[in-house]
């Protein structure tokens, strides 16, 4: 494969698939909480995310490896890929809601700039939801062509992509805020997780 298409789905794939039970394990949204237990959380609800949009990206990429052989390749026709994509992009949004809530549920870290750290993460989640699902809603005009089908296939996972890697550069830029955040996401195995994949 040529082109921008490759590298775009890689990117989608950036981040590592992480233990992640301590994600959703509470719901402490609006309470203070341990600056260790909020990063913990925090990478923890994108891991879990993460982890949900790459599956259905392989899924779009692949959406006939369930077929059986007397079924016909839909995904070869402009209306199937449509279609399929059109599939993703909602299960991505699905995605993204709980996302925020896992956001919200982190609550707010004990430390001098943890509300703002609080915030800046919430504002990402909704931006995601907000951005998949503008997306999904721009599928409405279904392809004529193969390639235009490919085109949305192509702007579909740019936009995932550019969502994840907006999400990673929140941590690193929350990190920056206070040293108890820094010491907090350095140490968080969920964090840590999500570091080594982006060779940080």
């Amino acid at each position: 494969m040529r082109g921008p298409l490759p590298w775009i789905l890689a990117t989608v794939g950036v981040l590592a698939v992480i233990v992640v039970g301590a994600a959703l394990a509470g719901d402490d949204e609006g309470e203070t909480v341990s600056t260790g237990e909020w990063a913990q959380n925090v990478c923890g609800a994108v891991g879990v995310w993460r982890g949900e949009v790459e599956s259905i990206v392989d899924d779009v990429r692949a959406p006939n490896a369930e077929a059986t052989a007397a079924e016909e390749p839909q995904s070869e026709t402009p209306q199937g890929r449509t279609g399929y994509i059109r599939k993703g992009l909602e299960r991505s949004v699905q995605a993204a809601e709980t996302l925020v809530e896992g956001i919200e549920n982190a609550g707010v870290p004990d430390s001098p700039e943890g509300e703002e750290a609080a915030e800046r993460m919430s504002e990402w989640a909704d931006d995601a939801h907000r951005e998949l699902d503008e997306t999904e809603e721009g599928l409405d005009d279904e392809a004529e062509t193969v390639e235009e089908s490919i085109e949305q296939l192509t702007d579909a996972a740019r936009t995932v992509g550019a969502v994840l890697a907006s999400g990673w550069q929140t941590i690193i830029e929350i990190g920056r805020l206070d040293q108890e955040l820094a010491a907090a996401l350095a140490t968080s195995s969920t964090c840590r997780e999500l570091r080594e994949e982006v060779g940080e």
